[in-house]
């Protein structure tokens, strides 16, 4: 079995959104983690997207980098710019992987703009995710 780290800032949306599709495509081949350089709790409007998709991220945790420092990883997917240009150094034979994706937490405009934007996102890591376990896991 895998062992999958997803990094992003605050660990928040982006990561938490793809940890959910890493663990929905996955499956049994590999364990997920996401984390961030920060914690800053997982955002509701995350957890209500994905379970638009069928996808529960309600229980998820949000945690600080800190916290895997002892775990082998095989793959360590930054989500961001700024957690890839952060990221601490692993004493791990990992492979590392990096998309820049848009951070929905900033959108602006009224509720049901925010919540496109955060679909939009959504169906872009949901993309990434799916490719990323084809390519990697199977």
């Amino acid at each position: 079995m895998k062992n999958i780290l997803v990094l992003c800032t605050g660990n928040s949306c982006r990561s938490q959104i793809a940890e959910g599709y890493l663990r929905h495509f996955a499956g049994e081949k590999a364990e997920i983690y996401s984390a961030g350089i920060e914690t800053h709790g997982v955002n509701p409007r995350a957890i209500s997207i994905m379970k638009e998709d069928g996808i529960d991220i309600s229980k998820h945790t949000s945690n600080n980098i800190d916290e895997y420092l002892d775990i082998d990883f095989d793959f360590v997917i930054t989500v961001c710019d700024n957690a890839k240009e952060h990221c601490p150094i692993f004493p791990t034979k990992a492979k590392k992987f990096h998309h820049n994706f848009p951070d929905p937490a900033k959108a602006k405009g009224t509720e049901e703009e925010v919540l496109e934007e955060f679909r939009q996102v959504r169906q872009m890591i949901k993309d990434y995710s799916q490719q990323f376990v084809s390519d990697n896991l199977f």
